[in-house]
């Protein structure tokens, strides 16, 4: 009886497992979609930010809950440009979760994509270390859209964060500030099979780029395969 008890937690476990990883794949494809269909905006995210960007947040389909059971939650993930200064290709994601009943606010369908360009090390460094309240924690700011969106306004290049939201088809920059982003451990483990956080991944580059996540970052490396930020 023992042995058959044992014998059925190890599928269960094994099954559980595997319903984790596939849902974080299926999370990474979904990003890639987002990023895909953004791109295609005519007055979308300014190349001149893509550029200088260290980082990127994608959350897709983010939902407004109840108020009183969390407010709003998001979840998705964080893919950098590889080396010590985010100079190199962009590489493998860290899962990451979008928190906090300020989102709620933005959330004007059924469910918003977000996207969050990490404009400096210091931006990076916040959220690859720890919860990061934006606006407190981290300058964040509505990101300007458009070809001719100027990059040079003081609101942007004081930010570290940029913000953008797509919900029924209208693409927009949107404040964030008061919402919480953090490094999603049980999703990582997940995607990856072992514990890790943010850092191991991003800055050790201790896992290599899983397959679901090839077409966002192959789209990335494509789409902005240089930073140009004067270092």
């Amino acid at each position: 009886m023992k042995t058959v008890l044992v014998c059925a937690l190890s599928v269960l476990l094994v099954c559980t497992t595997g319903l984790g990883q596939e849902k974080e794949q299926n999370r990474l494809k979904q990003c890639g979609e987002v990023m895909t269909e953004i791109f295609g905006i005519p007055d979308g995210i300014p190349q001149e930010l893509l550029d200088k960007a260290e980082c990127v947040l994608i959350f897709p389909s983010v939902k407004k809950i109840a108020i009183g059971i969390g407010g709003s939650y998001g979840r998705g993930a964080l893919v950098c440009r590889s080396g010590a200064d985010y100079s190199g290709p962009w590489g493998a994601p860290a899962m990451y979760a979008l928190e906090g009943g300020n989102i709620g606010i933005q959330l004007g369908a059924n469910a918003t994509d977000f996207v969050i360009l990490v404009m400096n090390n210091k931006g990076a460094t916040s959220i690859l270390n720890s919860k990061v309240k934006l606006g407190a924690d981290a300058a964040a700011a509505a990101g300007p859209k458009g070809r001719t969106a100027s990059a040079s306004t003081d609101v942007v290049m004081k930010a570290e964060l940029l913000s953008y939201s797509r919900s029924r088809g209208l693409f927009a920059g949107v404040s964030l500030e008061g919402s919480t982003l953090r490094s999603d451990g049980g999703a990582n483990e997940n995607l990856y099979g072992k514990k890790l956080d943010a850092e191991d991944i991003i800055v050790k580059g201790a896992v290599k780029r899983p397959t679901a996540g090839s077409a966002l970052i192959s789209l990335l490396n494509k789409k902005s395969p240089k930073n140009t930020s004067a270092k």
